[in-house]
């Protein structure tokens, strides 16, 4: 009888841990095909034959892993859609190499020939005065600009290369400053804008990043328009 009582006990405790696939799941849920293979026949090898597990606990453990293998193999094909989507994405932003771009930024680019520079800013409101300042690369301001009264939205402009005198300004690159305010001497909000021909185009874990010619750079999501690069003069 004690045999008996001792085979029951061992009965007992192997009835308790039956489930250990369930277990195991619940415990980690990115428990993998393999791993979860490894616990379903484990658990087949080490039933208690006098308490074999139900069929009804075995195919939906079975139901576990054909859904496991299915969310594996999705998982697989979107990692692979978006690896394709990133290669496309690369290759368009490759193309804007060469392009006149408008982007989010403060600099204009003068080639030192007295051409004209455009630029463009997006006012948040109405402006009765709007001015530019364009600066040099010390900051020293060398001409202002009276753009006059805009509508709300984006207002192109452009600054010839010169200072205020009428001397044409060394080549390089110049920042700007804009100033808006309304009929009642208000600031008004601005964002200004930069636009240059894309050098080469880098890649970070903040995504693509264009070069411009005058050395800037701006993200493809600060795009606001793209054009053919201005025929040399």
């Amino acid at each position: 009888m004690s045999s008996v009582n001792s085979s029951s006990a061992s009965t007992s405790k192997t009835s308790a841990t039956s489930d250990p696939i369930g277990s195991a799941v619940g415990q980690n849920q990115t428990l993998g095909q393999d791993a979860f293979m490894k616990l379903l026949v484990a658990q087949i090898q080490h039933q208690d034959p006098l308490n074999p597990q139900s069929n009804t606990e075995f195919v939906s453990q079975l139901a576990q892993f054909s859904s496991l293998s299915e969310q594996t193999n999705t998982n697989k094909l979107l990692e692979l859609v978006s690896i394709q989507q990133k290669g496309l994405a690369n290759t368009d932003d490759v193309q804007l190499i060469g392009k006149s771009v408008t982007v989010s930024g403060n600099t204009m680019t003068s080639t030192g020939q007295g051409y004209a520079v455009p630029g463009s800013f997006t006012l948040g409101a109405a402006a009765a005065s709007v001015t530019v300042t364009v600066s040099d690369a010390s900051g020293n301001p060398v001409r202002t600009v009276n753009v006059g009264a805009h509508g709300a939205g984006v207002t192109q402009f452009s600054w010839d290369g010169r200072n205020d005198t009428g001397t044409v300004q060394p080549a390089g690159s110049y920042k700007i400053a804009v100033t808006a305010k309304d009929a009642k001497g208000n600031a008004i909000d601005v964002a200004t804008t930069t636009t240059g021909v894309v050098k080469s185009v880098s890649y970070d874990a903040n995504g693509p990043l264009l070069t411009l010619m005058d050395g800037s750079q701006a993200r493809t999501s600060d795009l606001s328009q793209v054009s053919a690069a201005p025929a040399a003069k």
